[in-house]
């Protein structure tokens, strides 16, 4: 077994290769530079007393050529960057964004250019990179890809792809490792995006789904009537506490201070949210301080059967049938059962939070006020749901009908 700091094995396509990773110093952001080699031994079964001793020499000669400075880290693969990408990026990021990074660079971009040294990438790799991605068959919730002759991943998707790659060159363009980024977007065309109407409930939908929850478990109730008179987020309403719950206040209001995920294999965790502008007060009517004093007594009941095995010890609003907070992804998995169960068209529970804004904007809500209401850090981000404000288009050319008199034409004399 080999047991040697800062060697580790790599398999691919040439047999067991070992990675020897070699300390250089830091950029000008103190973030930690490792010069990094792939080695194979000139026989496959060696001992492993012989392994190690070739290895320990191999990693000697290697940290000689390092500290010399006659080794070139432009030879590095792809395939060795990407976990010092990775490792870069990991601090000033979500941990559902790295685990997305990650999951684009094992997917995607390692099959591709995995084998390739980084200096070797041009922008004709990144162009024919881009164009396979755009004949990729969409993946389901298991990555298992389609049938060929279903329809292909949309053009958003095939650019959030090409700028993950494009973050990966760009970190080993700013570390030298390359002279420049061959993901440059001026040199790279990408399928043309047609603007995706805004997805929102129609009254007559709001009708059902709210008819529908009557059968529902009561948190699945609350969590859905909380999400459209909120317009909160999936995760944010998932990492609610009942001491973010203010039913006592003049006008009763919730404070979104957190966000929940979950990833593959680990529990659920809360992060901070998007922006800091998603740390905010969100007032609700009294109709929903109601139903929230009923939710809680029913939670309260649940706890009393459950006894010593009752875990929700931090107060959370939506937990398990035990206590432990709840998963987001479990809303996302019962949401478009509830829908079919219902005859309502599927549309991702993210809709709600579409509807909301725009039954906001309709009833005469300020633009600044909806934005400061779901959190956004930009004023431009809620000018997506001002195409769908007929409504209060309507009104407001009314109004105006009634307090500009169009100009009427003379009678000729």
């Amino acid at each position: 077994m080999i047991n040697i700091p800062g060697v580790t094995v790599r398999e691919g396509k040439k047999g067991t290769g070992y990675r020897i990773r070699v300390f250089v110093g830091t950029d000008s952001q103190g973030k930690k530079i490792h010069a990094v080699e792939t080695w194979h031994p000139p026989k496959p079964d060696l001992s492993e007393a012989k392994l190690n001793k070739l290895l320990l020499e191999e990693k000697a000669r290697f940290e000689a050529e390092v500290k010399s400075g006659h080794h070139s880290p432009s030879r590095m693969t792809v395939a060795e960057f990407i976990p010092e990408f990775l490792g870069l990026i990991a601090k000033d990021h979500s941990p559902t964004t790295i685990h997305s990074y990650k999951r684009v660079c094992e997917a995607y971009i390692l099959p591709a250019l995995g084998h390739r040294k980084m200096r070797e990438i041009t922008p004709l790799d990144v162009q024919k990179f881009v164009q396979q991605l755009e004949n990729l068959p969409p993946a389901d919730r298991t990555g298992k890809r389609e049938a060929a002759d279903s329809s292909r991943i949309s053009p958003a998707t095939v650019k959030r792809y090409y700028c993950v790659l494009q973050s990966l060159l760009g970190h080993a363009c700013k570390l030298g490792l390359i002279s420049e980024n061959p993901a440059n977007s001026a040199r790279i065309t990408l399928p043309r995006q047609t603007h995706e109407k805004v997805e929102t409930f129609s009254p007559e939908e709001m009708s059902q789904i709210f008819s529908g929850l009557t059968q529902e478990k009561m948190k699945y109730q609350v969590i859905v009537y909380l999400a459209f008179i909120t317009g909160a987020r999936r995760g944010e309403l998932c990492a609610l506490k009942w001491e973010n719950i203010h039913l006592e206040a003049d006008r009763p209001y919730i404070d979104i201070l957190l966000s929940s995920y979950k990833l593959p294999g680990e529990e659920v965790h809360t992060k901070e949210p998007k922006s800091e502008t998603s740390r905010r007060p969100i007032g609700i009517p009294e109709d929903a301080a109601a139903l929230l004093v009923s939710y809680r007594r029913e939670q309260m009941e649940q706890a009393d059967k459950m006894g010593d095995m009752w875990k929700n010890r931090e107060g959370w609003l939506f937990t398990t049938f035990d206590g432990e907070p709840m998963d987001p992804g479990t809303v996302s998995r019962w949401w478009p059962k509830f829908l079919d169960k219902n005859s309502i068209p599927r549309r991702k529970f993210h809709a709600i939070r579409h509807t909301s804004a725009t039954i906001a904007l309709e009833s005469g809500g300020n633009i600044k006020a909806v934005s400061a209401r779901l959190g956004h850090a930009q004023l431009s981000t809620t000018n997506i749901y001002l195409h769908g404000t007929k409504t209060a288009d309507a009104a407001i050319a009314d109004s105006l009908g009634g307090l500009i008199p169009a100009p009427v034409k003379k009678k000729a004399e």
